[in-house]
């Protein structure tokens, strides 16, 4: 009956309750430190996982049953069943589910932690719309935290967000959205402690935290998702444990490789030019130059180009006449090379007509590929659920660049711009609207580059594999950045608590384009500024497109050279602890930098500082004009060295340091710790 669903037991197990009402099926599973719940349609289909993973390790190729236990800790709560409702407890909180419109409502000592909306949460029947939607009570001053690539304050409430990756070139860090990764996670924050919740899909879907209102209803927060059925979990503990907790789920980060923590160098420039091959090598040479050690440079997709148009895997010998030289150019001076690769086939590429007639492309019921906008031209999506398509990319990959030298990939454009409900995926055997798992592809797209490189070099060699698009369990195969940002002191800032988003939403390797990628030249100002912040995050990466102007690169303003080797011998110096703490952090399944509010509550969640590891408080400047850094410490019963050997202060304190841009950026290290040297890390 329309709003009126009784529920009743059809199976119970330790670990196990399901429940059933109107061709509806409601499944509880208990993990220790979570609970799993499970809406399930009679006879709709459920997709597979590729986000969860717990263990670690990786998926099959063809993912993971949502209802699998395999690999989690299965708790056996004593659970109370009445008339009407069921009572159990997992860690600690106590959960009562009301079998009418099966409402859960979770409570611990300090009061109620989580309700479903009263009335109606689910929806069952089509009486809340199409797809799946859940409405979750909502208490005033609560803080939502997470959802990955997101732009504005580091605390979501009251916002709404588009579920959505999408090509967002040139974006706002504060107002845009969608962006370019679909994290359908959050932690909430309210006056019972904290939860998370995860939502284990890729359709497309909202978020709200608080801007819609409905006068039948009390307060709610809501999410909704194309897909009709839909498996969630919601995790307990704090917010720093649910961080780990969820990172753990989806099983980790993946090993980084140590050069990929030294500056790297990237432009569009460079490679887009008629003497790409000159240009490139001269990023080493200037390096050389001005006493700069670099890890690697981006070998952007202009070294792909056909005329004006870019085809994966194509080599023009015109810029580029011998791939195999370039490479060991560069590994002869210690630097690596990524290729940019793109998972479109533009219909002008000189293999199209070929993987056409093979069915590897996204493709409609007919079997004719699917075309869309991209790249200026018509293109085709290669279709990574089809395992011809997934083999055909890993030979291209390994025969175009890995036995040419060019070990690590960065695998760019993979948002899959696909909202036509008629497009086709095979799905593994199992035909699927492409629409439906958009961001999925972007994953594939990298694990299957991540494999073929280590099938060529060997199980031991560990990959530096970069994706702009990503899903929950990217981490596992590949690191990534937020995209192609804008220049601008406000995006410097916002830019950064992206990066706090970011790190609360299981990712550890990332970064902004420093300097900016879209827009004017940086002013000189925010140049320093957006250096002296760079050289705290993981990725370490000056990126640019600037028609007309010159690259974004250190030696951008030859009068500022002193200041800029300054902050790179910074770098240089803080190497081996950001590769030491990156590793120790990502076993613990924690992220390299994060919000200082995590170790201490009560700070500002929206604060410019934040910790690099466990021992380093870095203290940006992001305000145009500003000379100074005020900074309360975090609270340490051994107290603050200023930039790791300067005047001591004490946990607690607020402080205010002198900082010009042409300064060595404001950092504090704890006392008794110190920062290792090359040999011990």
């Amino acid at each position: 009956m329309k709003f009126d669903h009784r529920f009743a037991l059809v199976e119970a197990e330790s670990s196990r309750r399901v429940y059933a009402a109107d061709g509806v099926t409601m499944r509880l599973d208990f993990f220790e430190q979570m609970l799993r719940v499970a809406l399930l349609h009679e006879g709709a289909q459920r997709l597979p996982t590729w986000s969860v993973c717990p263990g670690g390790g990786e998926l099959p190729l063809e993912g993971r049953d949502k209802l699998s236990t395999e690999g989690f800790s299965l708790a056996c709560p004593d659970v109370t069943e009445e008339h009407n409702e069921l009572r159990f407890s997992l860690d600690g909180v106590d959960f009562t589910v009301e079998k009418k419109n099966f409402r859960i409502t979770a409570r611990n000592e300090r009061g109620l932690l989580y309700a479903d909306r009263g009335g109606l949460a689910y929806n069952f029947d089509g009486e809340l719309g199409e797809g799946f939607a859940h409405y979750v009570r909502r208490e005033a001053g609560e803080r939502i935290f997470g959802l990955g690539d997101k732009g504005g304050a580091v605390n979501k409430a009251g916002r709404s967000f588009a579920l959505a990756a999408t090509d967002s070139m040139g974006f706002s860090a504060k107002d845009s959205d969608p962006l370019y990764k679909q994290i359908p996670f959050y932690i909430c924050e309210n006056s019972a402690g904290s939860y998370g919740m995860f939502y284990d899909t890729y359709s497309n879907g909202r978020m709200d935290f608080g801007q819609e209102h409905d006068n039948y209803f009390e307060p709610f927060s809501s999410a909704r998702f194309e897909e009709e059925d839909q498996v969630f979990y919601l995790i307990l503990g704090t917010t720093a444990q649910i961080v780990s907790r969820f990172t753990a789920l989806c099983g980790g980060a993946a090993e980084v490789p140590d050069w990929a923590f030294r500056y790297c160098g990237s432009t569009m420039e460079y490679t887009d030019a008629p003497d790409a091959d000159a240009r490139v090598r001269s990023f080493a040479v200037k390096c050389a130059e001005n006493g700069i050690r670099a890890g690697g440079f981006y070998l952007s997709s202009g070294y792909t180009q056909i005329g004006d148009q870019r085809c994966v895997f194509h080599w023009n010998r015109e810029k580029i006449p011998s791939p195999e030289e370039l490479s060991a150019f560069f590994r002869e001076r210690d630097m690596e090379l990524i290729p940019n690769v793109k998972s479109a086939f533009l219909t002008t590429h000189p293999l199209y007509d070929e993987l056409a007639a093979k069915g590897y492309f996204l493709h409609y019921a007919d079997g004719r590929a699917a075309r869309f906008p991209f790249w200026g031209g018509m293109a085709s999506y290669l279709d990574f659920t089809n395992r011809g398509a997934y083999a055909f990319w890993k030979s291209r990959v390994r025969e175009q660049l890995v036995e040419k030298g060019y070990r690590h990939i960065w695998n760019d454009n993979n948002e899959y711009d696909v909202l036509d409900a008629s497009v086709l995926a095979d799905g593994f055997g199992h035909e699927t609207r492409a629409r439906l798992i958009r961001p999925l592809f972007s994953y594939l797209m990298a694990r299957a580059s991540r494999e073929a490189c280590i099938e060529a070099l060997g199980e031991d060699f560990v990959p530096f594999n970069v994706s702009r698009g990503a899903i929950a369990g990217t981490q596992r195969v590949a690191t990534t950045w937020t995209g192609d940002n804008r220049t601008d002191f406000s995006d410097l800032r916002y830019n950064h608590f992206q990066a706090m988003t970011m790190a609360l939403s299981g990712f550890s390797f990332f970064g902004a384009d420093i300097g900016g990628f879209a827009g004017p030249q940086p002013e000189r100002e925010l140049f320093l500024r957006w250096l002296q912040y760079g050289v705290f995050t993981p990725r370490f990466v000056l990126h640019s497109w600037k028609p007309g102007e010159k690259s974004t690169m250190p030696w951008l303003y030859d009068d500022l050279m002193e200041s800029v080797r300054r902050i790179f011998a910074l770098r240089e110096r803080l190497l081996p602890y950001l590769q030491s703490e990156y590793e120790r952090r990502r076993k613990k399944n924690e992220p390299l930098i994060w919000p200082v509010f995590l170790a201490e509550p009560g700070y500002d969640c929206e604060s410019d500082c934040f910790f690099c590891g466990d021992e380093i408080l870095a203290c940006p400047v992001f305000d145009r004009g500003a000379e100074a850094v005020t900074v309360s410490l975090p609270h340490d019963e051994n107290g603050w060295k200023l930039r790791g050997e300067g005047e001591a202060f004490s946990g607690g304190a607020t402080v205010t340091v002198p900082c010009l841009p042409t300064d060595e950026p404001v950092w504090f290290l704890r006392s008794g710790a110190s920062l290792p040297s090359a040999a011990t890390a």
